[in-house]
């Protein structure tokens, strides 16, 4: 299964909230300006993530995009919930499609473990995981000493 750029870029903008509302909301034209993807792109995106509870937003011209929650109470299994719907491995795992050889498949039961297998690790980091993740990242690091 591939993620679309619904989950990639939705996971994006929710983190750049968490860093920059620190200083308060934060407008989407800033973080289209530094994800590099569309407002209207956004705007969509981020009108599902609202929805679902995770963002709030100001109107006005101080206004703009908050976390709702804490990030350490937002997934990124949760997100991609939301922006991808519950996305399966496989077709047949949806239940859209009726497949003839259900009854009898042997291996339904693998890509329904393996899709329980992603969203399990997803559910599991969380958007302060990523936030300490790229902390440690821009850290300064001791200057490694070279061996003759």
């Amino acid at each position: 299964m591939r993620l679309t750029t619904r989950s990639r870029y939705g996971t994006r903008m929710a983190l750049d909230i968490a860093q920059h509302a620190i200083d308060g909301p934060v407008r989407i034209q800033d973080i289209a300006e530094r994800q590099g993807v569309s407002v209207k792109y956004l705007e969509k995106l981020i009108r599902k993530l609202k929805d679902a509870g995770f963002i709030k937003s100001k109107r006005g011209p101080r206004g703009g995009h908050m976390l709702a929650r804490k990030p350490a109470e937002i997934s990124v299994g949760e997100i991609v919930r939301v922006l991808e719907g519950d996305a399966h491995l496989v077709e047949c795992r949806t239940g859209k499609e009726d497949c003839q050889r259900m009854e009898v498949c042997l291996t339904r039961r693998l890509w329904k473990e393996a899709a329980d297998a992603m969203y399990e690790k997803l559910n599991s980091i969380t958007l302060a995981d990523l936030l300490a993740d790229a902390a440690q990242c821009s850290a300064p690091e001791a200057t490694p000493m070279l061996m003759d």
